[in-house]
């Protein structure tokens, strides 16, 4: 499981692992019915001993992990706020771009419409060097195959970031 999302689903409020647990699956709707219970327990052990988030016992005093809670320390919060601001491609999955999205509005990290124009933006910038290097290749190279294949995957991901801006307008519409 990605650290940062871990980190961002905590940003908005401290919370039990299986609280998180409950938010990821949440999310990400049928896709997160698969999801690892023992997963989220191993990222937050080894988020706690990076010192990127805080550990407490639950009020009745046990040491299970699943009844401590957790919270983002200093160090957690930084690298949420990177992470919100990275705009590489194609590394963030379409379930981890999700995933940022929810956490940054739920936490109020960032506006999703403004990280998803940001996204747009760089994804047009490699739209456009994907297709100058594509029609300066001769056509019928093995380049020009991979080229084209890199400029329709930039194509996809940028109709599906349409759809990821008419959803959360909808949402802020409330309509």
């Amino acid at each position: 499981m990605q650290q940062e999302v871990v980190l961002a689903m905590l940003a908005k409020e401290p919370s039990h692992g299986y609280e998180l647990r409950a938010r990821l699956r949440d999310a990400l709707g049928p896709l997160g019915e698969a999801m690892n219970a023992g997963q989220v327990y191993v990222t937050l052990t080894r988020l706690e001993r990076a010192g990127l988030l805080t550990a407490e016992r639950s009020a009745d005093g046990a040491d299970r992990a699943d009844r401590k809670v957790y919270a983002l320390a200093p160090d957690g919060q930084q690298r949420v706020a990177a992470w919100i601001a990275e705009t590489s491609w194609p590394k963030p999955d379409l379930a981890e771009f999700h995933l940022k999205l929810i956490a940054a509005a739920a936490a109020g990290l960032a506006d999703p419409l403004a990280i998803v124009d940001t996204q747009r933006r760089e994804l047009l910038r490699r739209l456009r060097d994907a297709q100058r290097a594509a029609v300066a290749e001769p056509e019928h190279s093995a380049a020009a195959l991979l080229l084209e294949g890199i400029v329709l995957r930039l194509q996809a991901d940028l109709r599906w970031l349409e759809a990821c801006e008419r959803a959360w307008t909808h949402r802020r519409s409330g309509s």
